[in-house]
């Protein structure tokens, strides 16, 4: 149930996910040695929180993050000069400490309490002030990558990359044959000779569009420094709501997240009528572990174009990542079915987030309501493999294991690379006596699940990472 890229302009990228923790680190001339910041983010109870966003800032222009893992933990790399502050955010609550590389006490505990105003906390300004400084291949990201929150923050950004705009407004018969010409170098597989063209066409006339040409085209050719400095010259040099997208797009893909956020904030009050901004702010929010503010930005996009399904599909992935259920997402995704009552997805995204209410407020009608909402998923669409999976899991509940491996098989055959579906149907298999039957499902667990963590891991390894200087440093835009 991927979102399908329309934007005429640029054709889908080629990442699938990003790194696993969130790390932009901030750097301000050469590399300086580092150390390692350690810690544990609890709530007032001593619980661990999984998914809170902390972030490490030094007066000199470091700016780390990371996201915790299943048992609360973090791990942030630092430049080892002069002071810093350390904060957590998670839930409406917050936590802050300061540091010393001097004087590092590890592991440091980080204590939530209720936060004042979160949006503001993010440090949004009228205009985006930044420096990407270099790039970096992520390395210190722990082994947090069977995380759900923080897959579903990778397949978001990747997806918000490709979300449909209105155009890129009007373009010179110069610009327009320079744009023909690279799309048939890239379609020959000739990205080289396109960047060579763009940049040559830049050095004779430096227009927006060309820069935004230009960082298309930088990006498919593996240089994601030279991408992001011109889609931010493309947006600085003729502010429109395409250009403001793709930097932030950029910037997220490459989980510059803050960065990110801050320009998507900014798109979102210059182009209130953008339904693309709106979402991807509701994306970067997300990434940041503002869930609650994530929420009410989808809902806002999908109140704009209620027809669209983008914002829909976005906050209802956003719904099942997040530790609790958002409150304006159920009569949202209610509506969605309303609109789309041929829409398998729209039927499936209601129906979980009426069973993610029973976690906290349990109720049988509801529960029913879900199981029929997915039983007209599958109907919809027989390879609607989710669909199978949480009619299992409801049948598991009430103890109907026969009828749960059923769906769990259904699942399968619709999706064969569902792991959790091999899993679960090894345990109705194994309690059910079927040992044999219940071996070869947990083996192809196994092998499922290794098959995809090596496909992530390869796949994250080749996504860079921005580097950030102090702010105020200029940066130069790349040249050939």
């Amino acid at each position: 149930m991927l979102v399908k890229a329309r934007n005429l302009l640029r054709k889908e990228r080629w990442l699938g996910a990003v790194a696993v923790a969130v790390l932009c680190a901030g750097v301000a001339g050469g590399q300086q040695p580092t150390v390692q910041v350690r810690g544990t983010v609890k709530d007032a109870k001593g619980a661990a929180v999984t998914g809170a966003a902390v972030r490490l800032r030094e007066a000199a222009g470091v700016d780390v993050q990371a996201i915790t893992d299943g048992a609360g933990r973090f791990v942030l790399p630092a430049v080892a000069q002069g002071d810093a502050s350390v904060t957590a955010s998670a839930r409406g609550m917050e936590a802050r400490a300061d540091v010393s590389a001097a004087k590092l006490v590890e592991p440091m505990v980080l204590v939530l309490r209720p936060a004042g105003n979160s949006v503001g906390e993010m440090e949004f300004s009228d205009a985006p002030k930044f420096s990407v400084a270099g790039v970096t291949d992520w390395t210190a990201v722990g082994g947090h990558g069977s995380d759900a929150t923080l897959r579903t923050s990778e397949s978001l950004a990747s997806a918000t990359a490709s979300l449909p705009g209105d155009g890129a407004g009007a373009a010179t018969p110069d610009e327009m044959k320079v744009a023909a010409e690279v799309r048939e170098d890239e379609d020959r597989g000739e990205v080289a000779k396109a960047q060579e063209r763009v940049h040559a066409a830049l050095q004779a006339h430096a227009t927006a569009n060309l820069y935004r040409l230009a960082g298309e085209v930088d990006e498919k050719g593996d240089d994601p420094l030279a991408a992001v400095r011109e889609f931010e010259q493309a947006a600085k040099l003729e502010p429109s709501e395409v250009n403001e997208f793709e930097w932030g797009s950029e910037l997220l893909v490459h989980r510059a997240i803050w960065q990110a956020a801050a320009v998507f904030e900014h798109g979102a009050e210059m182009y209130p009528a953008s339904v693309r901004m709106q979402t991807a702010l509701g994306t970067a929010l997300f990434a940041g572990a503002r869930y609650e503010q994530a929420a009410e930005r989808l809902c806002k996009a999908s109140d704009l174009a209620p027809e669209d399904a983008e914002p829909y599909e976005f906050m209802g992935k956003v719904e099942l990542a997040a530790p609790e259920a958002l409150a304006c997402v159920e009569p949202h995704l209610a509506r969605y079915v309303r609109l789309k009552p041929g829409s398998s997805e729209a039927h499936y995204l209601y129906a979980m987030a009426l069973l993610r209410r029973q976690e906290s407020a349990p109720d049988a009608a509801a529960v029913a309501q879900a199981e029929a909402l997915l039983k007209k998923a599958v109907a919809l669409d027989a390879k609607c493999g989710d669909g199978y999976l949480e009619l299992g899991v409801l049948a598991a509940q009430r103890k109907d294991l026969p009828t749960a491996i059923g769906y769990y098989s259904k699942a399968i055959d619709a999706d064969p690379m569902m792991a959790d579906a091999y899993y679960r149907l090894a345990k109705a298999y194994e309690r059910t006596g079927q040992r044999e039957k219940a071996k070869e499902a947990f083996a192809m667990h196994d092998k499922v699940t290794q098959e995809q963590a090596a496909a992530t891991e390869r796949q994250r390894k080749a996504v860079k990472q921005f580097l950030f200087a102090k702010p105020g440093d200029a940066p130069t835009v790349a040249t050939p």
